[in-house]
């Protein structure tokens, strides 16, 4: 069990892309993660874009950044919802400040976008929100999956098991 005794947050809203979610929360798991849901509300349902159900376990106000080793911003539509709640860009910040391990895949690069987290940093996303990267001040590269410090980001599903992967031996 590689990762026995670190701490995930996983973030979680509405419109969130399955596969983002759920091949990390078990993989982490494997790996003998604790993995914590983070959302808006605790103990809500949110759908996936298809409507698979999520349940979150604690509400983003309640928690802090420094409370966890990593956190993993999954894409879809969801981060379009994470950052109208200021409690999910507030804990996103102080994992930034934490300096822990920040991982978003596709369009979860948009959360990195509402910190500092990005300027000087190498980093992909999915290709529809490149100039947000860039603006951000991210030096933004098509690649599978970029490590940069504690900063990992990856494209699309298709990169999953390199982003976790690298989430996994940043953690180890």
């Amino acid at each position: 069990m590689k990762l026995a005794g670190k701490k995930v947050a996983i973030m979680l809203e509405q419109g969130y892309q399955e596969l983002e979610v759920w091949y990390p929360y078990y993989r982490l798991k494997e790996e003998g993660a604790q993995v914590v849901r983070v959302a808006p509300e605790a103990g809500r349902t949110y759908p996936s874009k298809l409507g698979y159900p999520c349940v979150s376990d604690v509400a983003a106000k309640d928690v802090k950044g420094g409370d966890f080793d990593a956190v993993i911003i999954p894409g879809g539509w969801a981060p379009d919802f994470m950052r109208r709640d200021e409690s999910m860009i507030q804990f996103i910040q102080q994992c930034a400040s934490a300096e822990i391990v920040l991982a978003a895949i596709c369009h979860g690069g948009w959360m990195l976008c509402c910190t500092d987290a990005l300027r000087g940093k190498r980093a992909t996303s999915f290709i529809a929100i490149k100039y947000d990267m860039i603006n951000a001040g991210a030096d933004w590269v098509d690649e599978e999956c970029v490590v940069d410090g504690n900063v990992i980001t990856s494209r699309k599903p298709d990169d999953l098991p390199a982003f976790c992967n690298a989430i996994i031996k940043a953690l180890s």
